[in-house]
């Protein structure tokens, strides 16, 4: 009788380590493949660029009056940066779907790596990527009448990265199960505009009718929009009754949201929302 032994194959134990690495390389090929894309690049450009200084010159030269010794475009222009990040970071996440399309995911689920780690170098390389694209918006800063200021400008990107961490988690989260490209676009317009109109980007959030303040307040983006206007209006000079209008801040009721809560409520919705991508991304095939 003839006795076959059988071929033991060695599976890396998983660990800390194993997940680090993942996150790693995950978080770098979305750099790469973000780098490599120009035509990409300069898509995500155009349409804040556009708002800012067509949308914004339009809308300046109806509000000069209105609102004398600032330039509608400095209004506009933390709503700009926040656009592009979203934009950037939902992109992000949607090539996970393409991923999927493609047969690459899979690949990566067969890793000896948690499927967490995965879902967290995605949402890190899409936060890396769109703070990154938010930095091109951020040079502009001088055409709009905002300062160079260096204080102001570190305060700018911590909150860039911050709202780009929670979108692209947002964005993960839709992506997780998703088996085709067109259905992840067309929810993320129905999801990114909403969003961007309701936030205060556009326009100001004093004196708004009381159904659309609720709307604003619900909505999360307000607070990552707002904590950047507070920020460039800390630093140039307007008049007291034009910041009230402008930049009045975000309201519970009679409470006046600090800016640290504001960015709080972001950082902790996108915690959130990591979690329920990582539980979805287990789920998935």
């Amino acid at each position: 009788m003839t006795t076959t032994e059988a071929i033991r194959v060695a599976v890396p134990a998983r660990g800390a380590g194993h997940d680090l690495r993942a996150v790693k390389i995950v978080l770098h090929r979305e750099m790469l493949r973000f780098v490599n894309d120009r035509t990409r690049m300069l898509s995500m450009l155009v349409q804040p660029v556009l708002w800012l200084f067509v949308m914004g010159a339009g809308l300046g030269s109806l509000v000069r009056g209105a609102i004398p010794g600032i330039d509608y475009r400095t209004f506009m222009y933390p709503g700009m940066i926040s656009m592009t990040v979203i934009m950037t970071g939902m992109f992000s996440a949607g090539s996970i779907v393409w991923d999927r399309e493609f047969g690459f995911l899979r690949e990566m689920l067969v890793a000896p790596v948690s499927r967490g780690s995965i879902v967290v170098g995605k949402c890190l390389g899409g936060a890396v990527v769109a703070t990154g694209q938010g930095v091109v918006i951020l040079a502009m800063a001088g055409l709009v009448g905002v300062p160079y200021s260096p204080g102001l400008m570190l305060a700018l990107l911590a909150e860039m990265f911050l709202a780009a961490f929670t979108v692209t988690a947002f964005g993960v989260m839709l992506a997780a199960r998703m088996k085709n490209m067109q259905s992840f676009f067309g929810l993320m317009q129905m999801a990114i505009m909403p969003m961007m109109f309701l936030s205060g980007a556009m326009f100001p959030l004093a004196n708004l009718p009381s159904w659309l303040h609720v709307l604003t307040v619900v909505n999360p983006m307000t607070y990552a929009v707002d904590p950047m206007r507070q920020a460039v209006f800390s630093h140039i000079d307007v008049p007291a009754q034009v910041n009230a209008v402008l930049n009045p801040g975000v309201r519970w009721g009679g409470f006046q949201v600090p800016v640290a809560l504001e960015l709080g409520v972001v950082a902790a919705l996108g915690l959130a929302l990591l979690a329920v991508g990582v539980a979805e991304f287990k789920r998935a095939e």
